[in-house]
């Protein structure tokens, strides 16, 4: 099974859509339930400046998604990206996730020269903190209450990685 990396297109709404609409890949992330198909697309369409969207593909099947967010107009802030992710429930824990993390930081280092790289993640999604911390992020604090999900407040943490 390869996994492929490429730019998202509009063309992808319906997939991502199938992503957030699973309940362990919404429950990972800040995004509403049952998303609908145009709120994808026009996601897709409209792409806010300094936002990289990728996907990851299994036989042009797009299974997993990453946002990176830049700032090009925050100039004391240029070195900094922020990173959001989700893959599909059906493909989690199968490399996925290590891919994207592989693309979006040789991204980062490589070619936007940010040298910080933050993210906020539940703090009972124990797979996706192994995942970021294989790649060099840390814990830099906890979030009390940082968001609503399933009927109660849950406490995330915030994490950083600074380009060595």
């Amino acid at each position: 099974m390869e996994i492929t990396i490429r730019h998202s297109e509009p063309e992808d709404y319906e997939a991502l859509r199938r992503i957030f609409s699973g309940p362990k890949a919404i429950a990972g992330t800040l995004q509403m339930p049952l998303p609908s198909a145009e709120t994808w697309r026009k996601r897709l369409s409209e792409p806010p400046e300094g936002l990289y969207s990728l996907v990851a593909c299994v036989e042009d099947e797009v299974v997993g998604s990453l946002g990176l967010e830049t700032s090009p107009t925050r100039w004391r802030m240029r070195h900094v990206g922020g990173i959001g992710m989700a893959v599909r429930d059906d493909w989690q824990g199968k490399g996925v996730g290590t891919a994207l993390m592989e693309a979006a930081l040789d991204l980062t280092d490589n070619w936007l020269n940010l040298t910080r790289i933050e993210l906020s993640v539940y703090v009972d999604n124990a797979p996706a903190i192994a995942l970021y911390e294989k790649f060099g992020f840390e814990v830099e604090g906890t979030h009390r209450r940082f968001a609503f999900r399933k009927g109660e407040y849950v406490d995330a943490y915030s994490m950083a990685r600074l380009k060595p």
